[in-house]
């Protein structure tokens, strides 16, 4: 008997592996990249990324690919995902899950697992996977049942991005993975619900605003777009309504809008507007200026800052809980009204609360800027914010004290960063994303620097150092037409700044400020306050940064006065590489000079 040919089978009903299955439902999902450390208990899922339109980005460190996965859901909106092995893979990687979940960012974290098998016997490298991300995480999950692998992804993005945005793990056992999944190639994505207001409830918030004299925006959270940044702005600066952005949030909102007013004006949109210039507060000179922002909350924010949350008579947060760091260690603002539209429930928030939107803060935006308004605030409060803050960010010298030590250039010459961000905030495109980690190096980009686009900040708002370098070669890969600067410290750099290796290989492109005073600044400067005289265990010994970066293949260069450096940033610009420029600072100067507003 002859032998008969098998019938073709349709691709679409091949039975894949649970791995595989991930693959495909991520696919679904939208993801173009997964960073990871490879490892022996995910190798199935390696397998189907082999074929996948999914970039693999291979870093040196699980810290490293945590961080730029919570840097791509940071900028994107869509989960980033990171993928690591079990017990040491996976505790490298707890920062940025932490990261993730005290800064209400969505990712996803895949950890490998044992054999199912072994589980209780100590295998090597077994952990309880919920016992260690269990309470910082909004979802920890084991995949135990492989015809559940889509469904289990599809629900881990859903839960991610629903609510207040946060992190996911995913436990994916070795043995599992290659089981057989089922003929599908994954399941439709899950709708992300983005609650609107209701009608009732924006005009008992307008009702408020007419009633308050010395009303306060407080702008954060995540998936800001240019339309309601800018559309707030506008709103706000026609009715003469502060608005502060949370700490590490500057980017929810434009900082310069007054060519756009122009416009307006122009247009005949002039409302609320000549409302404040008929009362001659000599607001129409400032036009040109910041418009209705005036600075952010935290750690370096302004005093004028502080004042607005203290004085407001109304304070509406938008997408940002009162939390501990915006209202200095729970103690400014808690007694004035207050309004909190948040998508999710009050978790983070302290002090009073008097009207609860359950809303999507971008969203809610567009609604409330549509509502008829008139309320009489106080122009003089207003411009006084605005003028005290242009202050603020006015770039000045920096006094130099007396050297400490000689940086081994054979003179005692030093890069004062208050001239560099001068420099900086000439030079770069108005949508260039900014990265750094935690330290002091990263008050004066969070100071100088301004924000004109949306998804233009990544820094971690639970201060993790080692950040800044992640980030910045995540938002490289992700926006490659834009410029991308990170400042780091020279602790926060060597972190994580083994993942230049990963910005050369993968073909990112940054500038890299690496700031050197040779210890841990902000420590020191604590010990100063508390222990004078009696500095302990802060001294960094440092490598030559600029050889250091050379030697990955990047552009290497090293400053010893700010008057040069212009022109080695444009070299480091034009290099079309990864690339360091190692500042020499003073180890005396822990801040930007003191302005009085």
């Amino acid at each position: 008997m002859a032998n008969v040919a098998p019938e073709p089978v349709d691709p679409a009903e091949r039975a894949l592996s649970a791995g595989h299955l991930i693959v495909a439902q991520l696919e679904r999902e939208g993801v173009r990249r997964v960073y990871g450390v490879p490892g022996e208990s995910f190798l199935d899922v390696l397998d189907g990324l082999h074929d996948s339109s999914i970039s693999t980005v291979v870093t040196r460190h699980e810290g490293g690919a945590g961080f730029m996965a919570l840097a791509e859901g940071r900028l994107t909106g869509l989960p980033g995902v990171a993928m690591v092995t079990r017990g040491p893979g996976a505790a490298n990687a707890f920062i940025a899950v932490h990261t993730a979940y005290q800064d209400a960012t969505p990712m996803l974290l895949f950890v490998g697992l044992i054999p199912v098998a072994d589980r209780g016997r100590e295998a090597f490298q077994e952990f309880d996977l919920t016992g260690w991300f269990g309470s910082t995480a909004k979802r920890v999950v084991t995949l135990d049942d492989p015809t559940a692998a889509a469904r289990v992804v599809a629900e881990s993005v859903h839960v991610a991005r629903s609510g207040r945005p946060g992190p996911v793990v995913i436990g994916i056992p070795e043995d599992v993975l290659t089981l057989p999944a089922g003929p599908s190639g994954g399941i439709r994505p899950l709708a992300v619900p983005r609650p609107r207001a209701a009608e009732a409830e924006l005009k008992e918030l307008v009702r408020r605003f007419e009633r308050a004299r010395r009303p306060l925006v407080v702008v954060g959270g995540e998936e800001w777009t240019a339309e309601s940044g800018q559309e707030l702005m506008r709103w706000a600066t026609r009715h003469s309504i502060p608005v502060l952005a949370d700490f590490r949030a500057y980017d929810a909102v434009p900082h310069d809008i007054g060519h756009d007013l122009g416009h307006d004006i122009e247009n005949g949109r002039e409302d609320g507007l000549k409302h404040g210039l008929a009362r001659g507060q000599g607001l129409e000179q400032d036009l040109e200026g910041t418009g209705a922002y005036v600075g952010s909350l935290g750690y370096g924010r302004g005093d004028h800052a502080a004042r607005l949350l203290d004085e407001a008579d109304l304070t509406v947060f938008l997408g940002a809980p009162r939390g501990d760091v915006l209202s200095d260690g729970y103690t400014r603002g808690l007694d004035s009204e207050t309004v909190l539209v948040l998508p999710g429930d009050a978790q983070g928030h302290c002090g009073r609360v008097d009207q609860f939107v359950s809303a999507h803060a971008p969203s809610f935006v567009l609604d409330l800027v549509t509502m008829s308004a008139s309320p009489d605030t106080d122009v003089e409060w207003f411009g006084a914010a605005r003028k005290a803050h242009a202050r603020f960010t006015t770039p000045t010298p920096t006094p130099a004290p007396e050297p400490t030590t000689s940086n081994g250039s054979g003179d005692d010459a030093y890069v004062d960063l208050t001239a560099v961000m001068a420099v900086l905030r000439e030079e770069l495109t108005p949508d260039a994303v900014i990265t750094y980690g935690a330290g002091n190096h990263a008050l004066w980009p969070a100071r100088y620097l301004p924000h004109r686009a949306p998804a233009s900040l990544v820094a971690p708002r639970n201060g993790a150092m080692g950040m800044g370098i992640p980030a910045a070669v995540a938002a490289s890969l992700a926006f490659p037409g834009r410029e991308v600067v990170s400042v780091a410290g020279d602790g926060c750099f060597l972190m994580n700044g083994q993942e230049l290796a990963t910005a050369v290989g993968h073909g990112a492109v940054f500038v890299a400020l690496v700031v050197d005073n040779g210890c841990y600044a902000t420590i020191r400067e604590h010990q100063e306050g508390a222990y004078p005289g009696r500095p302990s265990g802060t001294r960094l010994t440092n490598p030559d940064f600029a050889a250091w970066a050379r030697s990955y293949g990047a552009y290497g260069e090293t400053v010893t006065s700010d008057r040069d450096f212009r022109e080695a940033f444009g070299r480091a610009r034009a290099s079309g590489l990864p690339a360091v420029l190692h500042l020499i600072q003073d180890p005396a100067v822990r801040a930007p000079a003191t302005t009085t507003v």
